[in-house]
């Protein structure tokens, strides 16, 4: 981010510095001056293709950071030992012989809309978001921890938004392709934001558009360690609570205010001069004019405005921020978004949000399962009233799963990470519907069927956004990378 220093001078317009940070800021342009790679473009021979190839019109892509426990939501053991399957039970769907967590109950009753995968695997039992939503081909905790290594890969949504721009030449559009919310991952938390979410060897111009959220939980969420309990807004919000472009303060902008920021901009223009590396500037002029295009439509803001929902609309998905931030993603996409990250984070403490190792059962029962339950029911009912199920795809990520075996030394119990098997639910967009994918054994510590990558999930999703999951994007040195490492396309996914 560009940073304005010094003393208070007027600019040209007889606004102050001082006078220009106080109506904003400069984050919302974009102003990290970084490379525009060349592009590659994707393969164009689709007569190979499936029926389902591009079906998917959009993505929401809703990322548990910490990870879900596979026993309480879509693997449960009912037959297993206690220290297995632990306080919680099993209860039927409405796909006969599927059966999920008892605290999962609005979702038991869709499962006739999704596909659940019980059978997803890989050797890094640690929080590599950047291993779940990128094709790097292994991760470890310092790629996790630095955003903006040269290690790192792109992001999934980054490389949609990358292929679509080749596929239509349009490198502003009225909405950005690729956005997060409710606030960029980390930035909440005890530790400084971790890799995964970002346009990495793409460059900056292909991070997603972040929103910010500065409100405050309504409710103290259950403790995540003895002691440790705060308001949490994913646990609940005030519904005059909203998002704002991250970096923007509100929303509403006025006139003169964005002409004045226009004028920054040419100023800056005039500056460029004495910019030492002239490649650099492709990249600045294209973020300076998106972020313009933003401001000055309005389009993105009035579709992130939730509060333009009716209340039974609002309720129906839950007064929560994940609830809301769900909401904001389907009205993104049918205003023309490509893809939508919704980011269930740790909030207060990085070991809060679904990485229970403490407080296992307090917070999956009181907070995590019932949110969730209650929000993802509802944007699969409200997408498909609405027609655009079939043509929106929503995944559930995660980075693992959770140890087959209770640790009861904590206070609530907790189980640990385990990346050998663990389940996720996907929905719409060509994906399967009443689809069970893979088997566990007993204790759901292993796969006994078809072993599922999480790379083979990011080649399916490609496959159903009409990107050949065989494409390449270049790497900062222009060498042509594998947009998902080794993942594969893998047609039971889709039924």
């Amino acid at each position: 981010m560009l940073r304005l220093l010094g003393n208070s001078k007027n600019l040209c317009n007889g606004t102050t510095r001082r006078d220009l940070l106080q109506i904003g800021g400069l984050g919302a342009f974009g102003l990290s001056l970084h490379n525009m790679p060349r592009a590659t473009q994707a393969s164009e021979e689709r007569s190979s293709f499936g029926p389902k190839f591009g079906q998917a019109k959009s993505c929401i892509l809703i990322y548990k950071y910490g990870s879900p426990p596979q026993h309480e939501t879509f693997d449960p053991k009912p037959d297993a030992p206690v220290e297995i399957q632990g306080e919680m039970k099993a209860i039927p769907t409405n796909v006969s012989g599927i059966h999920i967590g008892d605290h999962l109950p609005k979702i038991a009753q869709i499962m006739d809309r999704l596909t659940v995968v019980r059978s997803l695997t890989h050797p890094f039992p640690l929080h590599g978001t950047v291993y779940a939503t990128t094709g790097i081909p292994e991760v470890d905790t310092k790629i996790e921890s630095q955003p903006r290594h040269k290690r790192q890969w792109p992001f999934f949504g980054s490389l949609v938004d990358y292929f679509e721009e080749q596929r239509t030449g349009v490198t502003i559009p009225d909405m950005p392709r690729n956005i997060a919310l409710p606030f960029e991952m980390g930035s909440k938390n005890e530790i400084p934001p971790l890799a995964g979410l970002y346009g990495a060897m793409l460059g900056t111009r292909y991070d997603p558009v972040y929103t910010e959220f500065r409100g405050e939980g309504t409710a103290m969420s259950p403790e995540v360690r003895p002691g440790r309990a705060f308001k949490d807004p994913l646990f609940g919000i005030q519904s005059t609570d909203r998002l704002s472009m991250s970096g923007t303060g509100a929303l509403n902008v006025t006139r003169s205010e964005l002409e004045l920021r226009r004028s920054l901009l040419l100023q800056f223009d005039r500056a460029r001069r004495h910019f030492d590396q002239v490649e650099r500037i492709q990249t600045f002029d294209q973020q300076q004019q998106t972020a313009f295009s933003m401001l000055t439509s309005g389009k993105m803001a009035e579709a992130l405005d939730f509060g333009r929902e009716p209340e039974a609309m609002r309720a129906a998905y839950g007064m929560t921020l994940f609830g809301q931030s769900c909401l904001a993603a389907r009205r993104l996409v049918e205003a023309g978004s490509k893809f939508v990250t919704v980011i269930w984070d740790a909030y207060g403490l990085n070991a809060g949000s679904w990485d229970t190792h403490h407080n296992h059962y307090g917070r999956l029962k009181q907070f995590l399962l019932p949110v969730f339950d209650q929000t993802f029911s509802a944007l699969i009912l409200d997408l498909e009233q609405r027609g655009i199920l079939d043509e929106t795809l929503v995944l559930v990520l995660s980075e693992h799963g959770r140890t087959p075996r209770i640790d009861s030394t904590p206070l609530g119990a907790g189980r640990d990470h385990w990346s050998r098997a663990y389940s996720q639910v996907y929905a719409g967009g060509g994906m399967g519907r009443g689809n069970l994918v893979g088997r566990t054994d007993k204790h759901a510590g292993d796969v006994e069927d078809n072993p599922i990558s999480p790379k083979d999930v990011l080649a399916t999703a490609f496959y159903l956004l009409g990107i050949d999951p065989e494409s390449t994007f270049p790497d900062s040195e222009g060498r042509p990378r594998p947009i998902t490492g080794t993942g594969r396309h893998r047609p039971e996914l889709l039924g």
